[in-house]
């Protein structure tokens, strides 16, 4: 099995060297490269291609924002996981706008920095347990409730079962596979799933689920 391949990106040397610390120590994951600036951490994702970076937003020079807009305009297939010190849920959707698939907090265990890599690898979302809590009770309404209902009775029972899968970071083989589908026809429900709720978005997607309890707080 390959490894996945991380890019550990942060402008304090010992921040870097305890992340690789943590990473080199599991078996499926190559800490292939550091950076210490955003513009740097550009041209190692040109050079070394990481399956995953794991990015600091706060940096002197290109910030980790601006570093991960870049790199998604050039590699989409390279997935970012931001790693910061702000726990604030209105924080982690300005991240996910950016591009990144993850929010890890500094403060938070090396359990959840790992579960977070594995996750985004495998083109899944991770939110991290502190920012999650809060995202349910922040999430703006964009439509009243009888009509958001009424959208969601819309679907059918395998869009439901599909949506739930989608809300918890599932790739649409790993839902391909939970289902007995083609993953071309979990392609095809995740379209309708987004046309009915009228949903634009991976956030947006992400928040709907929050406020209907199909990812757990």
């Amino acid at each position: 099995m390959s490894k996945i391949q991380v890019l550990v990106v942060d402008d304090h040397a010992i921040v870097r060297d305890g992340v690789r610390l943590i990473l080199e120590a599991q078996p499926d994951i190559e800490v292939v490269g550091e950076a210490s600036d955003g513009e740097e951490a550009l041209d190692k994702v040109r050079r070394l291609s990481p399956g995953v970076v794991v990015m600091d937003i706060a940096m002197p020079g290109m910030n980790g924002l601006d570093a991960t807009k870049a790199i998604k305009r050039e590699m989409p297939s390279v997935q970012v996981l931001a790693l910061t010190m702000h726990a604030d849920h209105e924080y982690f959707f300005e991240v996910l706008n950016a591009g990144a698939s993850g929010y890890v907090v500094k403060g938070g265990s090396s359990a959840d920095l790992l579960a977070a890599i594995r996750a985004v690898s495998e083109g899944g979302v991770y939110i991290h347990p502190s920012v999650a809590k809060n995202l349910v009770s922040d999430f703006l309404k964009r439509m009243d409730p009888g009509e958001e209902k009424a959208r969601y009775d819309g679907l059918s029972d395998r869009e439901r079962q599909v949506l739930t899968l989608i809300a918890e970071g599932k790739t649409s083989q790993q839902i391909a596979e939970d289902l007995f589908l083609s993953v071309n026809t979990v392609q095809t429900h995740r379209a309708h799933i987004m046309e009915k709720l009228q949903l634009h978005n991976r956030t947006e997607l992400i928040r709907y689920a929050l406020r209907r309890g199909l990812i757990a707080e």
